[in-house]
């Protein structure tokens, strides 16, 4: 069943599990349940935007608290149970990263979260480790508000591929 068909006959209390899996904002959640049915695969991509955009900064920062680390294996499958499924298969290029690309990620990892306060969100989704961290390492020089929303995008990307999915 298409993922648009599903979340438009699901009970509310099931649509809101699945809408829970591709974002972690509570808010974005409520939102999306509310504007169903969506009709459409547009529409529901459409209204997944929308609401993400509408959202404030800490919704945004809510939802990034919902991803395991890039790189953070033992995380994912512990902390993030509900969704390590999703991020395994996002994180794909990092399963095969060298013990030096994987301490490296780590090492800016620490950095990233110390200066921004959250942990470095990307879409993953078809990037290796070294393209992941050629990224981090671009992203820190950047100002907290820059970063934010930059951060901010990779999550709406990382959204629409999970809605996608379910």
């Amino acid at each position: 069943m298409e993922p648009w068909r599903r979340l438009d006959t699901a009970a509310v209390d099931e649509a809101r599990a699945l809408l829970q899996q591709c974002c972690g904002s509570r808010e974005w959640v409520e939102r999306m349940s509310a504007r169903r049915p969506f009709g459409s695969r547009d529409a529901m991509l459409q209204a997944a935007r929308d609401e993400w955009l509408s959202l404030t900064p800490e919704d945004w920062l809510e939802a990034f608290s919902h991803h395991p680390r890039i790189g953070d294996r033992e995380s994912r499958r512990r902390r993030f149970a509900t969704t390590a499924h999703l991020a395994e298969r996002e994180q794909a290029g990092v399963e095969h990263a060298t013990a030096d690309v994987l301490s490296a990620l780590a090492s800016r990892n620490d950095s990233y979260e110390r200066k921004f306060g959250f942990i470095f969100i990307v879409c993953a989704t078809g990037k290796t480790a070294d393209e992941m961290l050629r990224l981090l390492e671009r992203r820190l020089p950047h100002s907290q508000d820059v970063e934010l929303r930059v951060a901010a995008e990779e999550q709406a990307k990382i959204t629409e591929l999970r809605l996608l999915a379910i």
